[in-house]
């Protein structure tokens, strides 16, 4: 299989701008001295997941119990299950523990601490799960600040209950609203302090807390130091996506995964090109509408990657994109000979997670041109 002979829609990864990616965060960890546990929810690909781990990471961070299915039937046992668990959910992350997978799991509240106490108690569970407590360092999410009452409580639901606390963890989802190095700077500062702090309340109050885990793509390299934190989580990072070049963490050249489309018509009168990726294709994620740059649905690329100068994907239906003018620059020439009918293009997309969760598959494009189909997943 080549570009110019797939069908369309298609989701394209560059392998050799994710392998970058990938090294250039590893290599980041591994200067800071920190473990790298990356979150997998962006690529949910096992292809992808083994190149991170080839790289150096050690574990994954998944956002549902399907995801932790799938990649520990494939040999990956180091899981961290990163979304508070409802008692609902404990019977089945029980019977991966059961299985002999390391799955953690996290809680931000005492109901759901008390709930897996209960569990324990009332069902054979064998050893307690590892419960990991969620912290919240920039209001972003969930969690509880470091200084709650409620840290020590849940921390005591759980000895007391002899679930082990595995540790703290923490998500600067603030810093997809930054644009700046320092900015950035000073928000990997007030995670890790946040966290750390966390986790020196806990030890203090006779509760064992181990581990210390911070990340956001744009503060896992925006960092400088990381004294007291054990490990770093980060995702989006693989692929990168027009929301982190807007942040300012990477660069238009490192996004790794497009949306291969064709032009099935034009609209000469307003400027349109219209394609074959709409919204079920490239996401209704507007991510970039209320960052410096907007970007529409996504940024348009010739066959080779090369953007196309002066246009976005202005509109998005179902399975119509609409290529026009940036802004109210005026459309020039003839559109019909500049982008005949049957044209192959790529679009970057706006959010990484967002745009990949529309396939079932991607389509790994190698230096040499060749493309390989790596299977991806969906659901809960």
């Amino acid at each position: 299989m080549m570009l110019d002979s797939l069908d369309t829609p298609a989701a394209i990864i560059d392998v050799r701008r994710m392998n970058k990616n990938i090294a250039l965060m590893q290599a980041r960890m591994n200067a800071l001295g920190v473990k790298f546990r990356p979150h997998v929810k962006t690529s949910k690909c096992l292809d992808v997941v083994r190149a991170q781990l080839s790289a150096g990471a050690q574990g994954i961070t998944v956002s549902t119990l399907k995801e932790a299915e799938i990649f520990f039937a494939a040999g990956i046992t180091d899981i961290l299950y990163a979304v508070s668990i409802v008692s609902s959910k404990l019977s089945r992350a029980m019977a991966l523990r059961k299985q002999g997978c390391d799955l953690k799991i996290i809680v931000d509240n005492a109901g759901a601490a008390a709930g897996i106490v209960a569990f324990c108690r009332d069902v054979n569970v064998g050893e307690p799960p590892e419960v990991w407590i969620e912290v919240d360092t920039d209001g972003h999410r969930s969690g509880i600040t470091p200084e709650d009452d409620a840290l020590l409580e849940i921390g005591r639901i759980l000895q007391a209950g002899g679930v082990k606390i595995g540790g703290v963890m923490t998500h600067a989802g603030s810093s997809y609203e930054l644009n700046t190095q320092e900015a950035l700077a000073a928000l990997a500062g007030q995670e890790r302090a946040g966290c750390v702090r966390a986790a020196q309340r806990l030890r203090a109050a006779g509760i064992a807390c181990e581990n210390v885990s911070v990340g956001s793509t744009p503060t896992a390299l925006a960092a400088s130091r990381l004294d007291g934190v054990t490990e770093v989580r980060a995702g989006v990072y693989a692929f990168f996506d027009l929301v982190m070049h807007n942040v300012g963490v990477c660069a238009i050249d490192d996004l790794a995964l497009s949306v291969l489309t064709t032009v099935i018509g034009h609209q000469q009168d307003k400027g349109w090109i219209i394609v074959d990726a709409g919204w079920m294709a490239m996401s209704r994620d507007r991510g970039t509408s209320k960052q410096s740059r907007d970007f529409g649905y996504g940024l348009p690329c010739t066959l080779d990657g090369t953007p196309l100068d002066g246009y976005l994907m202005m509109g998005a239906n179902q399975e119509h994109g609409i290529l026009a003018p940036a802004g109210h620059a005026p459309h020039e020439g003839d559109l019909e000979a500049r982008f005949p009918v049957g044209t192959r293009l790529r679009i970057l997309p706006n959010h990484a997670c967002a745009t990949g969760a529309q396939f079932p598959e991607y389509h790994a494009l190698e230096p040499t041109g060749e493309l390989t189909v790596w299977r991806r997943f969906h659901g809960w």
